[in-house]
């Protein structure tokens, strides 16, 4: 999940929550969960679902807990505002928003479909071959990029290139592979995630050592997906002649240039993806940007593009995904409240018994624990929990825990992973489900567990060997 900000109001005092209203609340978080997966069976859209959660969750808050009523001291200022406003983390909103607008637009220039068919060539029409291009495309935008705009721009090309090779049929098993890839490549670099930031800062990681640490790990987490997904979702080679000559004459008749309406606007857009990607990779390093965040670069760079089509902006405007910001407004809401019943305090306390089951178990167990954890809760205050707890447990010989300790890692790869759990663990894997549902796939809640869960599985059975064998 992603990071829920919510400012202290001014001269607030949080009194203690009862133990009691901790498991009421805890009870409603599980009560959601179980909602989410009956998504099919309720006929309801999953932004009503935990809308209507939101609405309930609040006002039980309102009720029994001390939550932060205005004013919020924002930046050395008292602002007023309704309590579930600062709840959600309008940097997310707007980061899906104003990515998938501005894809949209520049799909209109033909750049997608010309990088598509290029890759498509580059494949020779083996959808083995365009698997492994799309997966390591994945890991790599995701390193460099948020994961949602990740997925935004690769699930974009991938239908077009399935779509071109006429494999539709293997559009879910790229796509959801793609976005479990989201969260593998979100753990190459220390800034590729806000867990790896957080935990990174407090272990007094460097980058460098971080990228160290981490890049075997993502090598052989990212083979190790591809190969099982290709196995699981049937996605074979072409090993007949005859096969491997008709694909590839199929794909010498893709022309990329056929649908390019305007030269000059596809260079254009050609230019502001380009951009687009350095302004989002460095943003946390930009003078005043930085401060506005990546939100306002998605909106900024949309904006750019709809001046193209100003006359026409509210057919864009039609083609948001409504469904999927209201879900994550509403989910924001829901967790913030959790956090305030000390819900994510409850889980921290039982990590932090686990922790003291010893330096292997014990390290295996909170990486295992952490994932769970996170499928389901915000990892962001998670991770922030964890990284304070860990913290105040030196060593035995009362040495605080190095930047390579087994038990930093163990938070940072089970924050992360554990997004590939349940659609609802990460922003990316629901944006790679809102992409399967737009190409008229069918994948409810259970059915993406299902489907998802032999991947992490694997892939924390990895990063637990790797932990106790490799670091």
């Amino acid at each position: 999940m992603l990071a829920i900000f919510v400012p202290q109001a001014a001269d607030h005092i949080v009194p203690e929550v009862s133990v009691g209203i901790t498991l009421f609340f805890t009870g409603i978080l599980v009560a959601l969960i179980v909602s989410l997966a009956l998504e099919e069976r309720l006929h309801a859209k999953k932004s009503l679902i935990v809308g209507l959660y939101a609405v309930v969750t609040l006002l039980l808050g309102a009720i029994l807990l001390p939550l932060p009523y205005s004013p919020y001291l924002i930046g050395g200022h008292e602002l007023s505002m309704p309590v579930y406003i600062p709840a959600i983390d309008w940097g997310v909103i707007t980061i899906i928003f104003g990515a998938s607008l501005f894809v949209d637009v520049t799909s209109r220039s033909g750049l997608f479909t010309w990088i598509a068919i290029r890759l498509t060539k580059a494949s020779g029409g083996d959808p083995v071959r365009l698997l492994w291009l799309y997966g390591i495309m994945t890991v790599v935008f995701s390193a460099v990029l948020n994961n949602v705009t990740a997925m935004i721009i690769v699930g974009s090309l991938t239908a077009v290139s399935l779509n071109k090779l006429e494999r539709n049929d293997k559009l879910l098993g790229f796509l959801l592979v793609e976005g479990l890839l989201t969260n593998v490549g979100g753990l190459l670099t220390l800034i590729s995630s806000v867990p790896n930031i957080i935990v990174g800062t407090a272990a007094n990681i460097s980058f460098m050592a971080f990228f160290y640490r981490s890049s075997l790990f993502v090598l052989v987490a990212t083979i190790a997906t591809i190969l099982l997904g290709a196995k699981r979702f049937d996605i074979v080679g072409l090993r007949d002649e005859d096969a491997r000559t008709e694909a590839q004459s199929l794909v010498v008749s893709f022309d990329e240039n056929d649908g390019i309406e305007s030269q000059g606007f596809f260079w254009f857009a050609s230019a502001m993806l380009v951009l687009f990607i350095v302004a989002i990779a460095t943003t946390s390093v930009m003078p005043y940007v930085s401060d506005l965040g990546m939100g306002f670069v998605a909106m900024a760079f949309a904006a750019v593009m709809l001046i193209k089509y100003k006359g026409e902006v509210d057919q864009f405007y039609r083609g948001v995904d409504w469904d999927l910001l209201g879900f994550f407004a509403a989910l924001f809401v829901v967790i913030n409240v959790m956090e305030h019943a000390q819900v994510l305090a409850l889980i921290g306390q039982g990590v932090e018994r686990i922790v003291d089951l010893g330096p292997t178990l014990g390290t295996g167990a909170v990486m295992v624990a952490t994932a769970a954890f996170s499928s389901v809760t915000d990892n962001i205050p998670l991770a922030a929990m964890l990284a304070k707890i860990i913290a105040g447990m030196p060593l035995a010989d009362g040495m605080m825990r190095p930047p390579s300790d087994p038990l930093w890692w163990a938070v940072i790869f089970g924050a992360n992973l554990g997004g590939n759990i349940t659609p609802i663990g990460s922003a990316s894997t629901l944006v790679a489900v809102t992409i399967i549902h737009k190409h008229g796939l069918r994948l409810s809640f259970g059915g993406f567990v299902r489907k998802a869960l032999p991947f992490a599985l694997m892939q924390i059975a990895i990063a637990a060997l790797y932990l106790l064998w490799a670091l």
